[in-house]
């Protein structure tokens, strides 16, 4: 009987039926496409075994001179540094009180204490220090209370409280001495989107009044950093909030907490306020976008740019004498985001793209508008590659290599249909330049949190999706492996072939499915008898991997798939110093139907696999 060799066209295609798609790849999980062929995605392992606290939704890697590798961690409760392994918190502070400010109240058999401090500004959920205070006369000592808290409830504008380390006793009494001092952390920020409406939802003013904010108005409070790094100091930047500076040099021996950019400078015009800050590779000045101007400062403009002097993180004022000055974008309502490539900045507002360049003196910076009418996700969506950028948009992808044009996808309907657009603001793209991918990551309609991706291949122009639950990344170059964030821990990604999220190690499952394959038009029946594999486990470290592959068959496009059949192929490994490939050679099935479809799993550790054209024995078994 005469065999049938499967090669199926790259990439998963959901823009039609599976019937229809007939040659193709209908669906997959954790799997990409090289060189046409479908192949397990790498794994991924603790950089440590620190967590942080909080949702972190920015990552900023750079090294300092002396060689130290950094990585800025921004989360929505703080800002750390990483270092060796090492989660250091170098969130900014943004009041220190006065000795004896801040006094402390206890009860006898709890373990909550009130802290009164006028006006002290905190929300639920701050992180406050304090230092100096003396014992309230009993369990409730000084080294219980000089330390960092988080805020649990807001009493009232002057009064909040904290649990603390003990459970205070009948001794009690006391209120911390006149000493006391409370240092409170800038405030957190919101973990979720949260839609409203009216007067005080997203932006005020965005919309009508009494009408639903927009998706970037209703999210604006979503907690998202941006940074980057002057020589071997770091710039961040809470996003429509402060610019913060932390100095390397003043952390030689232990990380001390960033400051604002503006006590850093005796320039009366830095901004104070801003949507991103960027360092431009180039020309080297510090650029802040939706920030302050300079007739205003602390009143933020969403649609002006300013930079910096040349060189100068501290000189901000427009001069004859320096190369500072700001541009103002002409179309749209805010700047959402820019992105650096190669030779200029792409400026996004929430419908137009511009074009930033560096001019020299006097005028040092141009923009210009490239395209209008396009749409932007979220200020983390936008991906450059080399010259190009990638971006998801609403309901759409987009590129820019030159011109602004949608990217044609083949799983859009799958994305979008399936797609939280409440949470859109979480959206993040992720370059992960080994295999020539762009990956986004965002929430299923049914997730307040990430839970899936969908990659382009920008090398050989396909697309694959999966389910990940990852909050940011950031490519390799620096470092040996991309880093990601999930569940409070850092992961090398590309790193093994296992999920070294759990203790011990588990599988990473992952899974390709074809199309259906008639003989004919699909007014047959086919009978399908035998499977010949083709397959590799190079990479792999068990010395058993396997996979399974599964054929179906179903009588009509519509109806379920009537029988099915396994088949495990296992790989041999054969002597000590080489390392023979063999495998499975045939598998009997017994299957009929109209159509077939043929699907490849694995669930096994140390397991690395690509595809290859597998052939499967298949006769005509008539009408009926």
């Amino acid at each position: 009987m005469p065999f049938t060799k499967l090669q199926f066209r790259p990439g998963i295609n959901r823009e039609t039926t599976s019937y229809t798609n007939e040659g193709g790849w209908f669906d997959c999980d954790k799997i990409r496409f090289r060189y046409g062929v479908p192949e397990k995605i790498g794994g991924w392992y603790k950089v440590s075994g620190n967590t942080f606290q909080g949702t972190c939704r920015g990552l900023k890697p750079w090294v300092a001179l002396d060689g130290t590798q950094f990585m800025g961690v921004g989360t929505n409760l703080k800002y750390y540094i990483e270092e060796g392994g090492s989660i250091n918190d170098i969130t900014p502070i943004r009041l220190t009180t006065s000795a004896g400010d801040v006094t402390f109240a206890a009860t006898n058999g709890s373990d909550v204490i009130t802290a009164t401090e006028t006006g002290h500004g905190a929300i639920q959920g701050d992180f406050v220090t304090f230092s100096d205070a003396a014992s309230l006369g009993g369990a409730i000592t000084a080294p219980v209370l000089n330390q960092e808290y988080e805020i649990t409830d807001i009493v009232n504008a002057n009064s909040y409280k904290f649990t603390a380390t003990a459970t205070a006793n009948g001794s009690d009494t006391g209120n911390g001495g006149g000493a006391s001092v409370a240092a409170y952390q800038i405030n957190v920020g919101l973990d979720t989107s949260v839609s409203g409406t009216g007067w005080g939802a997203g932006t005020w003013g965005r919309g009508t009044w009494g009408s639903a904010s927009s998706l970037l108005a209703a999210g604006a409070t979503l907690r998202l950093w941006s940074h980057d790094n002057f020589g071997e100091d770091l710039l961040i930047n809470v996003r429509d909030g402060g610019i913060f500076y932390w100095d390397r040099s003043d952390s030689a021996s232990s990380f001390v907490r960033a400051v604002a950019l503006s006590d850093e400078s005796s320039d009366a015009k830095t901004p104070t306020i801003a949507k991103q800050i960027l360092v431009s590779d180039v020309d080297r000045h510090v650029i802040a976008f939706g920030c302050d101007p300079e007739t205003a400062i602390g009143t933020q403009d969403p649609l002006l740019i300013r930079f910096s002097d040349q060189e100068s993180l501290t000189t901000w004022t427009t001069s004859t004498t320096n190369t500072a000055g700001s541009l103002r974008v002409g179309s749209g309502s805010e700047i959402i985001c820019a992105v650096e490539t190669k030779q200029q900045i792409i400026v996004f507002t929430d419908n137009s793209v511009h074009a930033m360049q560096f001019l020299g003196p006097p005028y040092t910076f141009g923009i210009r508008q490239i395209s209008g009418n396009t749409t932007i996700i979220s200020p983390m969506s936008a991906k450059a590659v080399d010259d190009a950028v990638f971006w998801m948009g609403d309901q759409e992808f987009y590129v820019y290599d030159g011109g602004v044009k949608k990217l044609p996808c083949s799983v859009k309907s799958y994305v979008f249909n399936d797609f939280n657009l409440g949470q859109g603001l979480k959206v993040f793209s992720a370059l992960n330049s080994s295999y020539g991918e762009v990956w986004w990551f965002y929430c299923s309609a049914s997730s307040s949190e990430i839970d899936k991706y969908v990659i382009f291949n920008y090398e050989e122009q396909v697309w694959s999706y999966g389910n990940l639950s990852r909050t940011a990344w950031v490519d390799r170059g620096i470092l040996t492996y991309p880093i990601a964030t999930g569940d409070n821990y850092l992961y090398y990604q590309e790193f093994g072939l296992d999920d070294g999220s759990t203790t011990p190690d588990s599988a990473v499952e992952a899974f390709i499915e074809s199309s259906q394959v008639d003989i004919g038009d699909g007014d047959r029946f086919v009978f399908v008898s035998k499977l010949i594999p083709d397959i590799t486990f190079d990479g792999s470290t068990s010395n058993n991997p396997a996979v399974t592959f599964t054929l179906q068959t179903r009588n009509n496009p519509g109806g379920a798939y009537l029988q099915s059949d396994d088949s495990t192929v296992t790989q041999s490994v054969a002597g000590s110093s080489t390392v023979v490939e063999q495998f499975t050679q045939e598998a009997d099935v017994r299957l009929r139907g109209r159509s077939f479809a043929i699907k490849v799993s694995n669930s096994d550790l140390e397991n690395q696999w690509r595809l290859g054209s597998p052939r499967v024995e298949v006769r005509t078994d008539g009408r009926r």
